[in-house]
């Protein structure tokens, strides 16, 4: 049922148009309607005297929750008196032709008790109330949805909300962020102890959803909600930020006690249905209280991003060395569309060689970022960044582009072009056929081979959606590459469920299936498996002469790595494409 639709239905059981309108949104807060009636009640004074309209003092107090309006100290965030609500009551009398009062809209005054006879006698409240409650809610959604796209595209980490996530459910969700704000201010101005930021996440939670289900990752988080509610206590606060990101704001003795409590913590969530959840813990320890909340809550995050990659506790406290991947975060988020308009992203080719020939058989497309004052900016600094955020999907399709019109090149200038094997992000994976259409569109438009345009995807957890874009692209006449194979828990599954053409072994599972006899012995079976399955097979990261003798020893010819050649610039690896043709 809409919000109107419940609006009118109130106002047809005789409930007056401000408790009819604030009852409407009344769940999207989490109220019940008598405590909804009991509120709106209170604020209907002025539309009782015939003044105010009532669908105006309901929006007000509907926008007051919703946008946050609580600080009666700050008149940004007072329920009257601020842009938002002077932009609704001013966007209101121009829908209402300037009526904003009882008087007006009704044509009597509801104050005087003859005339509010006449009104009851000629039913007016349901012949005009509909009209301004209608106007009203129609407002209030516009300024609500205004108001949750800025949110969504600001600081405000209302990250990774599902695409169809209707705006109750946003509302909702802002809401409950708003109230998590308010009490957290009230905290740092009003206790005389000490205050700690606790922020943590699920290592890997993604593996999780893809392992069980996304209901089955809907049910963690549900549960880890409530171990929070019954392990805080009155002045402990906590909110899901989004997805697997909690915060808990805490008072505490000493830092020993903040410890304490997320081992216990951490002692309830641990495990749910034997399943074993993995957690890492950020905290931050408030020194400055007139510090912007964002950026407490930064530095707690900074800390458990650091946690998730350290092998000897789950549990840091903030440094301040930690605000060099902040600022080196805001550089790249600030930066990155830039790079893509002024070509600062370049093609790197790493080339893929033949050990019995030795000669160039391809070459793998990398991407470096050259910035004009920086310099180098190396992959590990910025694709975990792009690929939260999503915009690895614009740097692929660049360096698609890129690869595609170096094989153009090589065509036009008589050299032989080798195959270039180009990285398909996950992300692409999860789309409709946007990566195919892509593609598509830069073969044609290039004119190259399809053939010569090779897709590297690399291991992941079983996922049937991956898979049936893997045979789509596939059965549009890709040759697929899997990367980094061995270096995860699934590998044979997943050869089981997607049609690969080639399997690189990753670089590890090299080096460590070759320091016993036993690895190289699984090492010389993985290289039987491929040649039965009728699969390539390419080892990259290889580096020794000892690794080349051994590879070569096994049947394995194909081999990428330090060996032979680093990752170069375009134009080198297209002068050594056209010295090769030149000897041939």
């Amino acid at each position: 049922m809409t919000h109107l639709e419940k609006a009118e239905e109130l106002l047809q059981q005789q409930y007056h148009c401000s408790q009819a309108l604030f009852g409407a949104f009344a769940g999207d807060f989490g109220l019940d309607l008598k405590t909804a009636f009991k509120v709106s009640t209170c604020f209907g004074g002025g539309m009782r005297q015939g003044g105010t309209c009532g669908c105006i003092t309901a929006a007000l107090m509907v926008l007051g929750m919703g946008l946050g309006f609580y600080d009666s100290q700050d008149r940004e965030l007072e329920m009257y008196g601020n842009k938002k609500t002077d932009e609704f009551i001013q966007r209101f009398r121009e829908k209402m032709d300037g009526k904003v009062n009882c008087r007006e809209i009704l044509g009597k005054d509801i104050s005087v008790p003859i005339e509010m006879a006449e009104i009851r006698q000629q039913g007016l409240i349901l012949k005009t109330c509909p009209s301004a409650m209608s106007v009203s809610i129609h407002l209030l959604e516009e300024m609500l949805e205004e108001y949750l796209k800025e949110v969504a595209e600001s600081s405000i980490a209302l990250e990774d909300i599902p695409e169809n996530e209707d705006m109750q459910s946003l509302l909702k969700r802002v809401s409950k962020r708003n109230r998590f704000n308010r009490n957290v201010n009230n905290l740092l101005f009003a206790s005389k102890k000490d205050i700690g930021f606790i922020q943590f996440d699920i290592r890997k939670f993604k593996i999780v959803n893809d392992l069980y289900g996304e209901k089955f990752g809907d049910e963690i988080l549900y549960f880890i909600i409530r171990q929070l509610r019954e392990n805080c206590s009155e002045n402990q606060f906590f909110v899901n930020l989004r997805s697997d990101v909690f915060m808990v704001v805490t008072e505490y003795e000493n830092a020993q006690e903040l410890v304490e409590f997320i081992q216990e913590l951490d002692e309830r969530i641990s495990y749910y249905k034997n399943v074993r959840l993995q957690l890492s813990y950020g905290i931050y320890t408030v020194e400055d209280r007139n510090m912007e909340l964002r950026q407490m809550e930064d530095r707690a995050a900074m800390a458990r991003k650091r946690a998730k990659n350290n092998v000897l506790t789950n549990i840091l406290f903030y440094q301040e060395q930690f605000k060099d991947s902040l600022y080196n975060r805001k550089f790249i988020e600030e930066n990155m569309q830039l790079a893509i308009t002024e070509r600062q992203f370049q093609m790197y080719l790493q080339p893929k060689y033949s050990i019995a020939q030795n000669v160039i058989i391809g070459a793998e497309a990398l991407v470096r970022w050259k910035h004009p004052e920086k310099g180098l900016i190396y992959p590990n600094q910025f694709i975990p960044i792009i690929e939260e955020n999503g915009f690895v999907k614009k740097v692929d399709y660049y360096i698609w582009s890129e690869a595609c019109h170096f094989i153009r090149r090589c065509q036009e200038e008589g050299v032989d072009p080798a195959p270039i094997s180009v990285n398909v992000s996950r992300i692409h994976l999860r789309d409709d056929d946007e990566c195919i259409q892509i593609l598509s569109e830069m073969i044609e438009e290039t004119g190259i081979r399809k053939e010569l345009l090779e897709l590297e995807i690399t291991e992941t957890a079983d996922d049937q959606q991956i898979s049936n874009k893997a045979l789509r692209l596939k059965e549009e006449g890709f040759t697929l590459l899997m990367d980094d194979f061995g270096s995860g828990y699934s590998s044979l599954n997943i050869l089981l469920e997607t049609p690969f053409d080639v399997i690189k072994l990753d670089k590890k599972f090299m080096e460590n299936m070759m320091v016993s006899r036993k690895g190289r012995l699984i090492l010389e079976q993985v290289v039987a498996m491929a040649n039965k399955l009728e699969l390539g097979l390419l080892a990259e990261g290889v580096e020794t002469k000892e690794q080349i003798d051994l590879l070569q020893s096994i049947g394995c010819d194909q081999v990428q790595g330090y060996y032979y050649a680093k990752p170069m610039p375009a134009e080198d690896f297209f002068a050594l494409l056209k010295e090769q043709n030149a000897l041939v």
